[in-house]
Parts: structure tokens; C-alpha cells; sequence
């Protein structure tokens, strides 16, 4: 049965077979193998809905959809010219906006691949009318979007979380110092480019005008202070905070900014709808196939033969880190996820290690994949973005990745980094 589901889904993946598909097909010959040819169709359809039927899941099309929204009402404009205002008179101004705004974009919109798309396209046309060379442009706006996903809210958390057990709320305040620090280290990485290449920056600015971009970005920047407070509060699950997410945006878009209109709602909910069949699909087949490595042992064996290099929590972190460091650079984190947390998971409770800090460092790991080549997404929106190729766009990014490792083995050596801001807040809340 472990045959037919770790060869066939390499195989399947390798022939260009869509995940969805090598994910069911490879669990459904280990099944056909293990009961002998009999097939019950009840139990497999009764297995492929089970994959779907939990409620942390509507987080996901709700999320996207509100992102969505945001970005065709023209909210991620107002976001930059915002992020510049403030942070503009640092060397390499149009740079450090660029980190900043991904990090205020994070909290509305919580995956790299929306905030590339959108944002990108936003940042890209800023730094090139303001002499910035474009492969350092690409660089900059491919690294800050992996903040995104960190930051919460985040929707590979809830996919995380939903597949371990783990507590939503936790594992998005988890996520708060980790992703300050991607933000401020991507600033330092700017700066060093900002000197070394001699880029503008705007002068110091005065209080009216920090106070006027202010006011005109103020709806959208409240998006996170709503969402994140009322999750924290216990005024409404990560769930219902994406309902929210969704009708805040929708008001600002078509009522406020009135840059939302019938036509341009009925494409962002058509896109949404593709995109969401698209993952509920992989999500079902990933749930029959998670079952399935559960019914042959394996996610009992790979905890015991990770337990026989060693019992130390931190080298078993550190082999795991390595081994989501290659699987990144060939899965979409999303799909990384869902194999992978059933399978790592026993290892990781039984040599004690807080679930909490292995999901960010695992997410954070994983966004690091979507800059590395030869399946990074990013990597692929920017080269689209950009009409870079996509050797040009890997060797600009690559200088990058270092700074986000840094912070990666951070939070590795350090949980603290990780899980002191959930213990303090549900301690209070308490």
C-alpha cells in the first residue's frame, strides 16, 4: 500500500498529472491494493466529503474572495501611496514602501500569490518610474510578498490548522513577530541595494502629509485592526472573520471608493469560485489520501525513524526544516501542507515540540519555496508581471532568500520568537 501511494504520487506528479488528481489516484490504488480489488463506493465518497466538511474551510474562498474585491477596487493604490508616505524619506524609499505595504496588505489578504499578483503590478510600475532598476523592483516585490502568508491573517495557517488540530487564533498571533521580522530584515536587504545602487528618496515628510495619506487609506487599514481584534477578542472565529473580511471590502469597494461596480463583481466572484474549486478539490482528495497513509502505518513509522536519529526537539526540527526546504521548491505550500502535517505531526508531539511554533516555522519554510526554483509561483507572477525571463527573475530574487532563511533559523532556535505573543494574549484572555 506505502508503494502504491508515495511511487505513484511522485510518478503522477512527475507526468504533469494535476495534484488533485495524482493526490486521489495514488490513495485510490492503495485503497483497490489493500482491500484486495473490492471497492465500497459509499466509504470513498463518504471519505472524499469528510475531506471537506469542516467549517475553518469556508476561511479559504472567503479570504481569497475579499482579497480579490480589494484589489480590483484599487484599495492596494492607496495602501502603497500610503506605505511611501511614511516610510519614503529612507534610502531606497520606493523599496522600504514596498516591504511596508506587504506587510498592511498581509493583514487583509494573508497569501503571497494575491499579494504578488496585486500588489505587485502596483509596486513594479512605482519603482521603475522612479529609476529603479527592474530586476531589484522584481526582487524587493517577490521577497516582501512572502510576508503575507506569516502575518496574519493567513490562509496557509488555517490550512495548517485545520489539518493538525491546532488553534487558528494562536497560530495567527504566532505568526505577528516572525513576520515584523521578515518586514524589517527585507528593509535592511533594501537599504544595502539603496546605497550600493544610489536610489532616490523623498524628503522627510511633513505632518499634513503623512496625516492626508493617512486619512485617504484609513477604511482599508482598519481591515486588520477589525479582523485581527475580533478574532483575538472572541468577537468572531478566523471564519466568521473572513465573512467580515468579505463585506467590509465590498462596502468599501462599492460605496466609499465607488470603484466596484456589477460587472467587475460578477469577474472577481467567477475567479473566486474557479480558484476555490480548484483547492476544495485538492483539499477532498488530500483528505482520502490522508486517510489512507493513516489505515497503512506510515505516519507511525516516519515519527519512529524520526525519533531514531534523535529524541532533541531542535535536530528534529532541523532535519524536518530540510526536508520542507526541497519539498517547497517542487509543491505549492498548500499541497506541502496537506501531505506532509499528517505525516510529521506524531513525530512532533511525541518529542515535544509546541505545535504552535513547528506550523510557522513549517508555513514560513514553505513560502520560502514559492522564490526558489523550479515550481516557485511567485517566481513565475513576477516573470508574467514583469516580461522578465525566468532566469533573470531566480537570479534577481536569489540574493533574498538569505534574509528570509535568517529569520527562518531564528524562530527555529528561538520558539519564544513564536509562541510567547499567543501564550501572553490567551493568558490574558483568559
Amino acid at each position: 500500500m506505502i508503494y502504491f501511494m508515495t511511487v505513484g504520487l511522485i510518478l503522477l506528479l512527475a507526468l504533469g498529472v494535476p495534484v488533485g488528481f495524482s493526490l486521489g489516484v495514488a490513495a485510490l490504488f492503495a485503497y483497490f491494493e489493500s482491500t484486495a480489488g473490492y471497492i465500497i463506493p459509499s466509504v470513498l465518497s463518504r471519505r472524499l466529503i469528510y475531506g471537506l466538511d469542516n467549517f475553518l474551510l469556508l476561511a479559504i474562498p472567503l479570504f481569497i474572495l475579499s482579497a480579490k474585491i480589494m484589489n480590483t477596487a484599487k484599495i492596494t493604490s492607496k495602501i502603497f501611496r500610503f506605505a511611501h508616505a511614511i516610510v519614503g524619506y529612507l534610502p531606497g524609499g520606493l523599496g522600504h514602501a514596498n516591504v511596508v505595504a506587504s506587510l498592511i496588505f498581509a493583514g487583509m489578504s494573508g497569501a503571497a500569490v494575491v499579494d504578488a499578483a496585486g500588489l505587485g503590478q502596483v509596486e513594479l510600475e512605482a519603482m521603475e518610474d522612479g529609476g529603479y532598476d527592474k530586476d531589484i523592483a522584481v526582487a524587493i516585490t517577490a521577497a516582501s510578498s512572502t510576508i503575507g502568508p506569516i502575518f496574519p491573517p493567513s490562509l496557509p495557517m488555517v490550512v495548517f490548522g485545520y489539518m493538525s488540530g491546532v488553534s487558528i487564533g494562536r497560530l495567527f498571533l504566532g505568526g505577528v513577530v516572525p513576520g515584523v521580522m521578515m518586514t524589517l530584515i527585507l528593509m535592511a536587504m533594501v537599504s544595502y541595494f539603496a546605497h550600493k545602487n544610489q536610489y532616490p528618496r523623498l524628503p522627510f515628510p511633513s505632518v499634513v502629509h503623512v496625516a492626508k495619506s493617512f486619512l485617504e487609506s484609513l477604511l482599508p487599514l482598519l481591515t486588520p485592526v477589525i479582523l485581527l481584534g475580533g478574532i483575538w477578542t472572541g468577537y468572531f472565529t478566523p471564519t466568521e472573520a473572513a465573512a467580515v473580511a468579505v463585506f467590509y471590502a465590498l462596502i468599501i469597494g462599492t460605496f466609499a471608493l465607488k470603484e466596484l461596480g456589477l460587472q467587475q463583481l460578477k469577474q472577481v466572484l467567477l475567479d473566486t469560485a474557479r480558484e476555490t474549486a480548484i483547492i476544495g478539490f485538492i483539499v477532498a482528495a488530500a483528505g482520502f489520501y490522508g486517510w489512507m497513509l493513516m489505515r497503512s502505518g506510515l505516519t507511525v513509522r516516519i515519527a519512529a525513524t524520526l525519533l531514531t536519529v534523535s529524541d532533541n526537539p531542535l535536530l528534529i526540527l532541523l532535519v524536518i526544516n530540510i526536508l520542507l526546504l526541497i519539498v517547497g521548491c517542487f509543491l505549492d505550500p498548500t499541497v506541502a501542507i496537506l501531505i506532509l502535517t499528517p505525516l510529521l505531526m506524531p513525530a512532533i508531539v511525541r518529542v515535544g515540540i509546541e505545535p504552535v511554533h513547528f506550523g510557522v516555522v513549517m508555513v514560513l519554510n514553505l513560502m520560502i519555496g514559492l522564490l526558489t526554483p523550479p515550481f516557485g509561483i511567485v517566481l513565475f507572477v513576477m516573470a508574467q508581471l514583469s516580461g522578465l525571463r525566468f532566469g533573470q527573475v531566480v537570479r534577481a530574487t536569489a540574493p533574498f532568500l538569505a534574509p528570509l532563511l535568517t529569520v527562518l533559523i531564528l524562530i527555529v532556535l528561538f520558539p519564544g520568537l513564536v509562541t510567547a505573543l499567543p501564550d501572553y494574549v490567551y493568558g490574558v484572555l483568559r
